[in-house]
């Protein structure tokens, strides 16, 4: 829709111009007219023209000088909507977020507009009244349906037509007939503030100090960053608790980010024992309905304490006074699509713009945290043992070059004693194996044909319980063959390594009495059953689980005192700099599963390596020797914190085309000789759903602006045409 007709009526100098940002892949905000009348100020939210369509979008500067030769072609705002504007603290860490990891400024705006068309003022919801007589012509759902409206009071349409088991257009016909009429139903009411005074818990003295720390973090309101570090079971949530009930108490927001949606279960039923009432959630499973609810008491204020996965990190807060990351090690903060970011430091920048505290909390913390802790930059609250006195879990490696378990088995004689012992004691046993399927491999016992992705670089693993073989990369299936297609022989496949339906069928074997659940992302089918299932482990109906990561972090199962590591070298040998750190972290993770409530929890890593330094840490429980080993290496080989990575990932529907392009773009680079660019090579994983990838890495000190050096580059080399594409990954997480 042009509006260059309005140049005749108004003159240039008297019209005023905004520059607006759409929630699109585009990094440049756009210029509009503003219709008279029409208010406008930056971060009001507003609906503008975008070729045919309308879009949502946000208001992000003044325009005062733009160019005349665009007034006749330029737009008209079309409406401004009825909803808080963003503020200014948002509008900067948009901006930020897009210049530190080269993502579109739309793509970032986007995730703040989470509800993108559901914005506006929330849709009526239409209810139904029996109010008039029987209608002429009776049939059995229409008799039904007046029998579930026969008390005369307002129903939900849908739940009406849901109880009495018909469709909604019986209903429609009987608002034609008289016999019923449709009214607005009444808005659900907000539901009552979380209570900072509710039950406040009686704290051993260790939790005081901790406690106090909280408190004073939250009174004193300005930018500060502080690391509440505890061993597994020391109570660390209800100490931040504490800093949360502050902020209540002064009338402003609390986030708590969460690394995974199945953890929200368990703090949600802890968090309203303590404040009688559950915090708001934010994440990927809520219904469009309840997001477009939630997103705007969030931005109204009504919505004091918000629980949510690192995308709640990007709502319009009216008055956000406290950030949480909780378990701010876990690499699921990592967000690896569209805007590549890390939730933990883009939380510390929100908390540093917004001048407000941020608490990171975690049994395991991130090499960077521990760095920037013991450098003074942030403050250390300790939490050294467990609530209640309960003694942190003894650790055994298992050696399976000395103790190998029987030809085809993966569990060792001395683990399934140690099992068979804690389950005659009516006490559950957990055996982890970070290994989703039932074997990670599938090859022919005649010709040794393995079973590779048609269109990744990787092997499919095996799932019996779905009876298909499946890439976890792509997501591609296919069931699982009685040939092998190579040589075809029949019969001959065989499962190599375990998975964690691979274990159940072995304790199975040898526990045929014991009650067993494997818990894995690949079964459950959704958060409701996922808690279900976390439910009836923690009531104590299952004896043995088998678990993935999952079941790693933030579980509390009081009858948990038996953890076996199958695979403790899983993950220390795939060249990732990080490894270490994470299998550290990991096994740390889960052993603290065991023993959190009564009995002494022990812990058995089964492991080709028991003198790797990450399995004698563990063993000894010696934490500061493990960090203190790990911060040297990273120190010594310049990797973060002390150095910067950059990763740039070329790919194509052909080999040539990718690795052609990733020779153009490095041949491109500017010089700097503080700046040093390794490759390009084959990524580690080659083929991703048939695209062919190629990895160039970046690495330079500290000091430098790696952002702004990547931004020259790119604006200089060769620009990607065609199905070629680029994802620039600052900071990088994965090295795949």
């Amino acid at each position: 829709m042009d509006h260059s007709t309005h140049a005749g009526t108004a003159s240039a100098s008297s019209t005023r111009v905004v520059d607006v940002l759409v929630p699109v892949a585009l990094d440049q905000a756009y210029s509009y007219r503003v219709p008279r009348g029409m208010e406008l100020k930056p971060g009001d939210v507003v609906c503008v023209p975008l070729g045919p369509r309308q879009v949502v979008a946000v208001v992000w500067a003044e325009n005062n000088s733009p160019d005349p030769r665009l007034h006749n072609r330029l737009k008209d705002v079309g409406e401004k909507l009825e909803v808080p504007p963003l503020a200014e603290e948002l509008r900067a860490l948009v901006d930020w977020v897009a210049n530190y990891t080269l993502s579109a400024r739309g793509m970032v705006l986007r995730m703040t507009l989470r509800m993108g068309e559901h914005l506006g003022p929330e849709r009526v919801r239409l209810g139904v009244r029996l109010v008039g007589a029987a209608p002429g012509r009776m049939t059995p759902a229409r008799r039904r349906l007046i029998a579930v409206l026969s008390d005369r009071l307002l129903h939900g349409k849908s739940e009406a037509a849901s109880e009495a088991g018909v469709s909604t257009g019986v209903i429609d016909g009987l608002v034609d007939e008289g016999t019923l009429t449709t009214e607005a139903m009444p808005r659900e009411p907000a539901p009552p503030a979380p209570d900072p005074s509710y039950a406040a818990p009686a704290f051993s003295r260790q939790q005081r100090t901790a406690v106090d720390a909280m408190r004073a973090l939250a009174a004193n309101g300005s930018f500060h960053v502080a690391l509440l570090d505890g061993v597994t079971g020391s109570g660390k949530t209800e100490v931040y608790f504490e800093a949360i009930a502050e902020i209540v108490r002064r009338g402003r927001q609390s986030l708590v980010l969460m690394p995974e949606i199945a953890l929200t279960g368990a703090f949600l039923d802890r968090f309203a024992q303590r404040f009688g009432v559950r915090p708001l959630e934010w994440h990927s499973a809520l219904t469009p309905r309840t997001r477009q609810r939630n997103w705007a008491a969030i931005a109204a204020g009504d919505a004091p304490v918000v629980v949510g996965a690192r995308s709640a990190l990007f709502l319009p807060y009216a008055n956000l006074g406290l950030i949480v990351v909780d378990e701010e090690h876990d690499q699921a903060y990592k967000q690896d699509e569209g805007a590549h970011y890390h939730a933990r430091d883009m939380a510390v920048v929100r908390a540093r713009i917004a001048k407000i505290p941020i608490v990171l909390a975690s049994a395991t913390p991130s090499i960077e945290t521990e760095v920037n802790a013991r450098k003074g930059r942030y403050q250390r609250i300790v939490l050294p043992s467990r609530f209640g006195g309960q003694p942190m879990p003894q650790i055994e490696a298992i050696d399976l070059r000395l103790k190998p378990p029987p030809r085809g088995r993966f569990i060792s004689p001395h683990l399934a004693e140690q099992i068979e012992i804690a389950v005659g004691r009516r006490e559950q046993a957990l055996l982890f194996l970070n290994r989703r399927g039932y074997a990670p491999l599938t090859l022919c016992r005649a010709c040794g044909h393995r079973f590779a992705c048609t269109i990744c670089d990787a092997w499919l693993v095996d799932h019996r319980f779905r009876q298909r073989l499946v890439c976890h990369h792509c997501g591609f299936s296919m069931p699982r063959p009685n040939v092998c297609p190579h040589c075809a022989a029949e019969q001959s496949l065989v499962a190599v390594g375990p998975g964690v339906e691979r274990l159940q069928e072995e304790v199975a074997t040898l526990f045929p009495e014991a009650r067993t659940m494997v818990l894995s992302s690949d079964l459950i089918t959704s958060i409701e059953t996922m808690r279900s299932e976390l439910n009836e482990i923690a009531q104590g109906r299952v004896d043995i689980i088998i678990g993935t990561q999952l079941v790693a972090k933030g579980h509390h199962f009081p009858r948990l005192n038996l953890v076996g590591v199958v695979d403790a070298d899983l993950g220390l040998s795939n060249g990732d700099p990080r490894a270490a750190e994470r299998t550290f972290q990991l096994l740390n993770q889960v052993i603290g599963r065991a023993g959190r409530d009564q009995g002494r929890g022990v812990g058995f890593l089964q492991t080709h390596q028991p003198d790797h330094p990450v399995m004698k840490a563990l063993v000894a429980c010696d934490r500061e020797a493990f960090y203190a080993r790990e911060i040297e290496a990273r120190e010594r080989a310049s990797y973060p914190p002390f150095g910067r990575l950059a990763s740039l990932i070329i790919s194509a529907g052909d080999r040539p085309t990718a690795e052609g392009f990733a020779r153009r773009l490095a041949a491109s680079a500017p010089i700097d000789p503080r700046i040093q660019i390794l490759g390009p090579a084959e990524a580690p994983l080659a083929v991703i759903k048939g695209r062919y990838r190629f990895r160039l890495l970046l690495k330079s000190p500290r000091a430098v602006d790696l952002s702004h050096y990547l931004r020259q580059w790119l604006s200089a080399g060769p620009k990607t045409k065609g199905n070629l594409k680029l994802e620039i990954d600052v900071d990088p997480q994965s090295f795949q």
